[in-house]
């Protein structure tokens, strides 16, 4: 590689191997070097437009081959990729288009309407079209340490917040990724994250990475049916989901949809179940969850369970670039296999947050606000958010051991456990919770179920029955939505 940086990776892929179909969407193939075509052209229709380097340009797009076309273009041309969730309503649009300073925004047709509520007084190009118009145009030069994405979180915990990555982290991390993931041959994917997600941006970079000519199957959204449709149809090797996908298919007829050709299945964005991923590989025999665990702010991917070498459970192993460290709440380390908050250290994490505001990265280690511990051979295990405790009586309830042991009952299709204040125990265990097609439990069945598992202290005392558990936009449970509506 000349250098590490995102508009120069991008011709280096496209130049590594001949023209091949290499994006499957909506029954038709996209041919590699069209695609790399219609990148150089877009980049010459930003520069022509105005966006120079380290512009901020805001790209809302439902997925679409159209969406890595415009991000390789957005850093060929110099400027800084600010990726927005196409589910995102007005207000936050409009915070995200203001705090970051954009100059230009990049969106599909459908989501003209909230692009335009948003009142954005810089230019808004629609897709590819009219940007593609210009001549092609080359990558500009740019340092890797230059800032290559402003990615803001999802909001949950208050006003989302952009976090900075540089093209070198991005780039590091992608790689790294990819090695680890790396088996000869397995060359076809299905993707149905969202690209505008941390973890779908980073595997559009992997790709970059690739070793051999790759197939995408991209999803504009997320379907069980349409997701088992197109793995048998195009013969998928490997795919990427996040747990709430994977509960969605065990609804799903798995038994009568042969599968042959799928291996593995990386997942990561949320904590998975291990009663989930126990459940899903019994039901499709072959395949194998691959768990990974990632933030924005460390360019969404730190540990990841290598194909060969997985440890169900656990999220895998850090990235060649990272060393992880399980701290106590004096900032002191614990003994291996004891829990306390888990902190990364490498060059591949955040620049910090737009606008100069605070940083969770203390002498050059970011404190992730999670929850875990290590294994004698170095496995990261994630228990849960440190900012979801529910302390019971004086006593620490993970939500998501509460919600794992809930989801194991065969009536149960999701849940999600909050904590709500109580003046006698400080804060009571509540559990949100959606039953299956035909499912009958009853409360006081389920909290039977749950104190047999989980034990007197951790069991929920309330349940509440929904049609729905919230997710956010990237199909996360919302625990902030549910405590609402406690309020």
């Amino acid at each position: 590689m000349t250098n590490h940086t995102l508009g120069r990776l991008a011709e280096e892929s496209w130049a590594r191997f001949d023209d091949h179909d290499a994006v499957f969407y909506e029954g038709v193939w996209h041919r590699g070097h069209t695609l790399a075509e219609r990148a150089r052209r877009v980049t010459g229709g930003l520069i022509r437009a105005g966006v120079r380097p380290g512009d901020r340009v805001v790209v809302m797009m439902v997925t679409s081959p159209d969406v890595p076309v415009v991000y390789q273009a957005v850093w060929a041309a110099g400027a800084v990729v600010t990726p927005v969730v196409f589910l995102v309503g007005v207000e936050e649009l409009r915070h995200i288009v203001i705090d970051s300073g954009a100059t230009a925004i990049v969106t599909s047709a459908e989501l003209l309407d909230t692009v335009h509520a948003a009142e954005p007084q810089i230019p808004i190009f629609v897709d590819t079209g009219e940007l593609a118009e210009a001549a092609e145009h080359g990558p500009v030069p740019r340092d890797p340490a230059d800032l290559a994405a402003v990615m803001y979180t999802g909001g949950t915990t208050g006003r989302a917040k952009g976090v900075m990555l540089s093209h070198a982290g991005l780039w590091q991390v992608a790689k790294d990724a990819y090695d680890l993931a790396y088996q000869p041959g397995v060359t076809r994917a299905i993707v149905p994250v969202p690209l505008s997600h941390a973890y779908g941006l980073i595997v559009s970079i992997a790709g970059l990475h690739a070793r051999e000519p790759q197939q995408s199957v991209l999803m504009r959204w997320f379907d069980p049916k349409a997701f088992l449709r197109l793995a048998v149809e195009q013969r998928v090797q490997y795919g990427t989901v996040v747990p709430s996908m994977l509960q969605m298919l065990l609804a799903e007829p798995l038994e009568d949809t042969p599968l042959p050709d799928l291996r593995h299945l990386t997942c990561g964005a949320a904590p998975l179940g291990r009663a989930l991923l126990e459940e899903f590989e019994r039901r499709v025999p072959g395949v194998q969850i691959l768990e990974g665990y990632g933030l924005t702010e460390t360019s969404a991917v730190t540990t990841f369970n290598p194909p060969g070498r997985r440890k169900p459970g656990s999220v895998g192993l850090p990235l060649p670039g990272y060393t992880i460290t399980i701290r106590d709440d004096a900032g002191e380390d614990v003994e291996t296999g004891d829990i306390g908050e888990i902190c990364v250290a490498g060059e591949s994490l955040m620049l910090g947050y737009w606008g100069g505001l605070g940083s969770p990265v203390v002498d050059g280690e970011l404190r992730t606000g999670d929850i875990g511990c290590l294994d004698d051979d170095g496995y990261l295990y994630v228990v849960d958010r440190k900012k979801d405790l529910v302390i019971r009586g004086g006593f620490n309830v993970f939500p998501r051991d509460v919600e794992d042991a809930l989801n194991a009952h065969p009536s149960v299709a999701m849940s999600g456990v909050v904590g709500r204040p109580d003046p006698v125990h400080g804060e009571e265990v509540v559990a949100f919770v959606q039953l299956v097609p035909g499912g009958t439990a009853t409360a006081d069945e389920l909290i039977a179920w749950a104190r047999e598992r989980v034990g007197r202290v951790k069991y929920p005392r309330e349940i509440h029955f929904t049609d729905h558990v919230p997710v956010t936009s990237v199909l996360k449970l919302d625990r902030k939505a549910l405590r609402a509506r406690l309020a």
